[in-house]
């Protein structure tokens, strides 16, 4: 039985209000800024004053600044996801060797008129939810060459019971061990000054920009892996990692496992000896067997080149990186490809405005049924940095879309950062599955246009433990959704435009 307005409305300020309250009263003793960022393999120092009073000044801790003690997964993530100053482990005055952190972060998210084919709510209901996501680490080994981490996850969400609900594993998945893992850490390896590692267990990937493989930060759910992990570099030169690897398929009832039908292998170089001319390269192989259907079976090989220069002021950036994939989804030829270009330029005006072009491109199949499949595969990379929100929204995917677009980002105070972007959506084949909707027109009668959306974001980072993000969108609609067959299954109401909506607060001790 579905609750009254009045009754939905209680406990949305319920869920919401009281971890956003506990949060800010958390934050007056989180008011503080590490001195730097660890340094790792590949990682930059960026200095931070410290402007509180000396005995807050005190508190830092081993996890920040010239004390920093690395855990098991610091050259396996990104830096902003390990360094935030652990006061809980300062507060039992716990041994620099054992590391101790905790995370939570409360999202509101709403949208109306729902596109998706699963979603047949009628008359464009409005999905709304509330995500929450906690997370606690738990290390062994400080500085040593053996070191050893924990981190277990519980994803859920609320109010997502109404029919037509948006609700999946990319939302829930409660309480789970999302990391398991040890490392070996060898410096100067033979004296030749190089670093190596060695990761066994459960983990979490990123790498490079996180279009293919990437720990998730903006949905609610986490991709993980069970297998090893091996990197050989040279401090901020360059370094080299190969991987071999289960996927973990995620079961939001009983404990997530991986299944050896399953198979995912690759290596990475990273070269940076030339700043304006950076590289990535790299090949993912894939052998996904464990779906029932043989004809989902996939065997793919993915090949691709990054070239970037870093954003710098008064000077131009750019990204350009590409991936092609070959191989077979069933008994069926596979082909497909990704490019990726973007062109920046910061200004040396107040608030640092920077300037970006946005194109992306992922190849559809050309004919549905036909004797070769062309949709390209994501695999487990991240698309909200350059795309859309995903969390409950998630329109636009990585695969057979073609979408021009604008970005201006600035910096009004510090720990501010402001975004307001526009692009215009395309299906890169009429005829092939629209992925963002599960919405398909074989005969590609309906056009190939989706429309364009408006996005504006705002994130306050009140120092590395405390940060808040706001987002708006109003998707503009597209002819594509008006000329569907009724036999594409658009909800009643999916035609009109979408207007989405989030806020959210992570805290961090």
């Amino acid at each position: 039985m579905n609750e009254t307005e009045e009754n939905k409305k209680v406990r949305i300020v319920r869920t919401v209000a009281v971890p956003i309250v506990i949060g800010l009263l958390s934050g007056v003793a989180l008011a503080e800024e590490p001195s730097r960022w660890p340094s790792g393999p590949m990682t930059r120092l960026t200095s931070y004053p410290l402007e509180l009073a000396s005995g807050i000044k005190q508190q830092v801790d081993a996890q920040t600044g010239k004390n920093w003690i690395e855990p098991a997964d610091a050259v396996l993530i990104q830096q902003r996801e390990l360094a935030w100053s652990r006061y809980l482990r300062s507060a039992a005055h716990l041994p620099d060797w054992l590391d101790l952190g905790l995370e939570h972060r409360t999202r509101f998210e709403s949208y109306d008129h729902p596109w998706r084919s699963s979603q047949q709510s009628g008359n464009g209901n409005t999905d709304t939810q509330v995500a929450l996501r906690s997370r606690v680490r738990f290390g062994l080994g400080g500085n040593g060459p053996v070191r050893f981490l924990f981190e277990g996850q519980d994803a859920r969400s609320f109010l997502d019971t109404d029919r037509g609900d948006f609700r999946n594993t990319t939302t829930v998945n409660k309480f789970d061990v999302l990391q398991l893992l040890g490392a070996l850490t060898l410096n100067n390896v033979l004296g030749t000054g190089l670093r190596t590692d060695f990761h066994f267990g459960r983990m979490t990937l990123d790498f490079g920009r996180r279009r293919y493989i990437a720990r998730n930060d903006f949905r609610n759910t986490t991709n993980a892996f069970d297998g090893i992990h091996w990197q050989i570099g040279q401090d901020n030169s360059w370094r080299f990692r190969a991987f071999f690897v289960e996927p973990v398929v995620r079961d939001d009832v009983r404990l997530d496992k991986s299944y050896d039908t399953s198979l995912f292998w690759g290596a990475y170089l990273e070269s940076q000896h030339i700043p304006w001319f950076q590289v990535n390269a790299f090949y993912f192989g894939l052998n996904d067997q464990q779906l029932q259907n043989p004809a989902l079976h996939r065997k793919y090989s993915t090949f691709g080149l990054r070239l970037f220069k870093s954003p710098a002021i008064n000077e131009f950036d750019y990204d350009f990186e590409g991936a092609v994939q070959a191989g077979h989804l069933g008994n069926i030829d596979h082909f497909a490809y990704n490019p990726n270009a973007e062109v920046g330029y910061t200004f040396n005006l107040p608030w640092t405005p920077r300037v970006l072009v946005q194109y992306t491109y992922a190849s559809g199949t050309r004919t549905p049924g036909g004797s070769q499949h062309g949709n390209f595969d994501p695999l487990f990379g991240t698309r909200r940095f350059d795309l859309a929100p995903t969390g409950t929204f998630g329109a636009f995917a990585r695969s057979n879309i073609s979408s021009p677009g604008w970005r201006l980002i600035i910096q009004p105070a510090r720990g501010w950062t402001v975004q307001v972007k526009h692009r215009f959506w395309y299906l890169a084949q009429a005829g092939a599955l629209y992925v963002g909707g599960l919405l398909q027109d074989s005969t590609g009668g309906a056009g190939n246009y989706l429309g364009h959306d408006l996005e504006l974001r705002a994130q306050w980072a009140l120092n590395a433990n405390m940060d808040f993000d706001v987002g708006y969108v109003h998707w503009f609609k597209g002819s594509y959704f008006d000329r569907l067959p009724p036999s594409a299954g658009l909800p009643a109401g999916g035609n009109k435009d979408t207007d989405y909506f989030y806020f959210q607060m992570r805290v961090r001790v």
